[in-house]
């Protein structure tokens, strides 16, 4: 017996701003959403789908009452696939990201964000094709 990986869950104060902030970086869509809660992903999978192992994990935001007070423990990193990290991060600034320092030192090849709520998110390197 084994389980399937199919979600990442974050708790926020305003799951539909987070989840329309996500859908925007990750270029993915509500798969479903109910009082409190919103779940992202790149495709809307079948259950056929999960038990095959043919989903990637969703997103999951669920509202809660308390607010964000320590770094996370765990963050997304995301790769631009069609532009420079610069360019991404750039991007990303225009959907509501800001930069964030960590104590990560200048020295580092991926810039640490946050998205509109404070959760910390890196932009590693570019997975475009380079000239």
């Amino acid at each position: 017996m084994t389980s399937r990986f199919t979600e990442l869950v974050v708790d926020c104060h305003d799951p539909e701003r987070l989840a329309a902030f996500w859908c925007e970086v990750l270029d993915f869509k509500v798969i479903d959403r109910s009082q409190g809660k919103v779940e992202i992903g790149s495709w809307v999978p079948t259950v056929e789908d999960v038990q095959a192992r043919q989903m990637p994990p969703t997103l999951l935001f669920i509202q809660v009452p308390e607010g964000k007070t320590v770094k996370n423990r765990l963050h997304l990193d995301v790769s631009p696939i069609d532009c420079s990290t610069e360019d991404e991060v750039t991007r990303l600034l225009g959907l509501g990201a800001t930069r964030a320092d960590v104590g990560q030192g200048p020295d580092r090849n991926w810039v640490v964000m946050t998205d509109p709520e404070g959760n910390e998110f890196d932009v590693v390197r570019t997975l475009a094709p380079q000239n």
